[in-house]
């Protein structure tokens, strides 16, 4: 558990994404989806690539970042 009373744990956290988990490299209290840019809370973060690094706040930022052709079919 992140120390809640550490001063520099109120902003983005670096995080290494392992494959069905993630290892906190710097203490925050989000990441940032890389496709939307939008802040996920830690203890809100379900969806990322171990391969790209990078996390995403829904399964279609996850769709978008992977196969962007598949969602422009759809529309």
């Amino acid at each position: 558990m992140l120390n809640k009373f550490n001063g520099s744990g109120n902003g983005e956290a670096q995080v290494q994404y392992l494959d069905g988990d993630f290892r906190v490299i710097s203490p925050g209290t989000y990441v940032l989806c890389a496709v939307s840019n939008e802040r996920i809370p830690l203890d809100e973060l379900k969806y990322w690539s171990v391969d790209r690094q990078e996390a995403y706040a829904v399964p279609n930022a996850v769709l978008a970042r992977h196969y962007p052709a598949a969602l422009k079919q759809q529309i």
